[in-house]
């Protein structure tokens, strides 16, 4: 799962990013609004801790150029205790929840399943399913029928990316962007070794799950089994 932490008090942004990392979150850090912002229009995110008080944009006006532009990805505002005119104010424009400083980073992880688990491919777990594959996005393991392997990082972020989209061809360039990052300088040979990998996995595990491939097109998850 990929993080965004937009929020100008660096120990803490850096403290919060450093334990998210810790439980297997990729997560990325920008110190005002107008970074965050940058980012944040990528759409490469899965959720966004976005501070209220910054400079150059504040959190709400981030909010609010984000769905402006259509960018629905789930945000989570972090406020002070005293900003309660201004947690109505983000929730009316937007935001899918809200979180108090300090907080604790098991709150926060709940916090963050919580608004993700919107997308279908979510169990109340926070597993998630397709076929006759389940995937713990948190502790990278993939199972099937009780046996499991745990997926590097990026192998893991590649199959939640191709879960989350079952239904859409994903081209090459759109996986870079969203497994590797915008500014990334992985091409289409990194998507392949990755894609070899998954299936290779896959088929030790027995699964009738396929990465279908069309050259030029991009790449589709596949049940081939029955039910």
């Amino acid at each position: 799962m990929k993080v965004l932490i937009v929020d100008d008090e660096k120990r803490l942004a850096d403290a919060v990013a450093q334990n998210l990392r810790r439980q297997n979150f990729d997560t990325d850090v920008a110190y005002d609004g107008e970074e965050g912002l940058y980012n944040a229009l990528t759409g490469i995110y899965d959720a966004i801790l976005l501070d209220i008080m910054m400079p150059k944009k504040d959190g709400l006006t981030v909010l609010a150029e984000l769905r402006g532009e259509g960018v629905q990805t789930p945000v989570i505002l972090l406020t002070a205790l005293g900003e309660v005119e201004d947690r109505v104010r983000g929730l009316d424009g937007g935001a899918d929840d809200y979180l108090p400083k300090p907080f604790r980073t098991e709150e926060l992880i709940a916090r963050i399943k919580a608004v993700t688990r919107r997308r279908g491919a979510f169990r109340q777990d926070g597993v998630m399913v397709f076929g006759d594959i389940e995937l713990n996005p948190l502790s990278l393991v993939l199972t099937r029928n009780g046996n499991s392997f745990t997926l590097t990082q990026k192998e893991s972020r590649l199959l939640e990316y191709l879960i989350d989209n079952k239904d859409i061809r994903l081209s090459s360039d759109a996986i870079i962007e969203k497994v590797w990052g915008y500014d990334s300088e992985a091409e289409d040979g990194n998507v392949q070794a990755y894609m070899s990998f998954l299936r290779k996995k896959l088929a030790a595990l027995g699964s009738d799950v396929r990465i279908g491939n069309v050259r030029g097109s991009g790449y589709m998850l596949e049940y081939e089994g029955k039910g």
